[in-house]
């Protein structure tokens, strides 16, 4: 383990669950619940970072290692990413959640508190991003000339930064509904924390299958598109209408752009 896991993937891994920490932080210094627009602003930013990161920290390098294909070089881009989208279509259906503007339990029913059903929504959508940095430091650490360790922290980064703003979209409300400020903030935490071990595991697999690679990038892809077309989107555009969700996804897919290929 130690060897597969060296000093750059640890902070490359942990860098993302501090974004979320950091965010649930909010909880102690803020008093009110986020404005509804803001919280869509901050929605579509975090839309707007996933699509970008899917593109050119995901699909590209997929179809870069596989360019020994020729004009097939796009199969396992494509296969990876139905597999993707597949795998999150399937936790949504098996797993118990809520998500933050409904009241519909989705998945199997249960007895699960709502709070409970409002974390498993966000873990749902963070075990593809946990994925996705695993997967790339993985390509990095196997050698694969498409991925640098600069662009592999570019992801990273990135999606810290989009994570800051969903710490505080899980935490606030869960404050509101009368929940401990310090039990809120855990929660918050806790929804974080499964992307690590996401990317964790993601690594070992990739160590162990190393031509799987590009079929993994494109699965991360996937699962993360899935999240922002069943989730992020719909959210973004929930209420008054308002042009701020758009704005914010344009600002955030430009910001990923920039990082991915000014940094690697």
């Amino acid at each position: 383990m130690s060897e597969l896991l060296n000093t750059s993937i640890w902070q490359g891994l942990l860098i993302p669950f501090a974004g979320t920490t950091l965010g649930a932080a909010c909880v102690f210094f803020m008093k009110k619940e986020l404005n509804p627009l803001v919280q869509r602003s901050l929605t579509g930013f975090a839309a707007g970072v996933m699509v970008a990161a899917s593109i050119w920290s995901l699909l590209i390098p997929a179809m870069e290692q596989s360019a020994d294909m020729g004009s097939f070089a796009f199969i396992p881009a494509v296969a990876g990413f139905w597999l993707g989208i597949l795998f999150l279509l399937l936790l949504d259906h098996i797993t118990p959640h809520i998500h933050m503007y409904s009241q519909e339990q989705e998945g199997p029913r249960c007895s699960f508190s709502k709070t409970m059903m409002l974390v498993l929504a966000v873990i749902i959508h963070n075990i593809p991003e946990g994925m996705a940095v695993g997967v790339v430091y993985a390509s990095w650490q196997a050698g694969v000339s498409e991925i640098s360790l600069a662009a592999a922290t570019a992801l990273s980064i990135g999606i810290a930064i989009q994570n800051f703003p969903e710490g505080a979209i899980i935490s606030m409300p869960l404050k509101s509904a009368g929940i401990s400020t310090s039990k809120a903030f855990g929660w918050g935490m806790f929804s974080g924390a499964v992307e690590p071990l996401a990317g964790i595991l993601t690594i070992i697999f990739a160590s162990l299958v190393i031509p799987v690679l590009p079929y993994m990038l494109s699965f991360a892809a996937g699962a993360m598109l899935y999240v922002v077309v069943e989730e992020l989107i719909p959210e973004m555009s929930t209420g008054t209408h308002s042009d701020m969700g758009t704005i914010m996804f344009a600002v955030g897919f430009s910001l990923m752009m920039t990082l991915d290929v000014a940094l690697g």
